[in-house]
């Protein structure tokens, strides 16, 4: 999978991708990710890409150096692939919707991270194929949603998760009916006068099973 990223602030990234899931997957190359500081793409002399809104208080992505910037990473694979923008008021994102994303966006995609308040609806209008939410509250920073949202599609690249099974009977997965994974535990089997469930102990494999789908939650 690769993922081209437009946005002020790709430094944002680095932390995250740096670690866990994600590094072991860009290690293995199972996924890689391009950057596109979006202020390069301005013709300002101060490089700024944001202006304020017509009769409102608030500033919003402009739309010339976005465009220029979609239009380059087109010129640069030879193709038009598919747009996303992360934004709170659109689709709002879940593991089904998630999943057949996965296979939809043909392992290549664009996505469009925005800023202050909003990005011109013709952006929008011409170039987006899907806007995604995260949930309804209102961040700052849309790199914090990218975030989120690829964290969630790479973990369903076959080969990212080490035990295939992790991925196949989680919270919200298929098999599990979109429900909430049932509670887990370890060693030690007392903790705090608290005893880990006799059925988990017992190797009765369909009574742990039962046991799972009765506590679903």
């Amino acid at each position: 999978m690769k993922i081209h990223i437009i946005t002020i602030f790709p430094e944002s990234f680095i932390s995250y991708f740096s670690s866990s899931i994600i590094w072991n997957a860009i290690k293995n190359k199972l996924f890689e990710i391009d950057f596109y500081k979006l202020n390069d793409f301005s013709n300002l002399k101060t490089k700024r890409v944001d202006d304020k809104s017509f009769w409102m208080h608030w500033q919003i992505l402009s739309p010339k150096p976005l465009s220029k910037a979609i239009n380059y990473i087109f010129e640069k694979i030879w193709r038009k692939i598919k747009v996303i923008y992360l934004t709170p008021i659109w689709d709002l994102l879940t593991q089904e919707k998630s999943e057949k994303l996965f296979c939809e966006l043909d392992n290549e995609f664009i996505i469009i991270c925005g800023h202050y308040e909003w990005i011109d609806k013709r952006i929008i209008d011409k170039y987006v194929d899907y806007c995604i939410s995260i949930w309804e509250y209102i961040i700052s920073s849309w790199e914090l949603a990218s975030m989120v949202f690829i964290d969630n599609l790479v973990r369903q690249i076959p080969n990212v998760l080490w035990n295939k099974a992790s991925l196949e009977e989680e919270s919200f997965s298929k098999k599990l009916n979109r429900q909430k994974e049932y509670p887990q535990y370890t060693k030690p089997r007392i903790f705090e006068w608290i005893e880990v469930p006799e059925i988990l102990l017992s190797g009765n494999h369909k009574e742990i099973e039962d046991w799972k789908k009765n506590n679903l939650t």
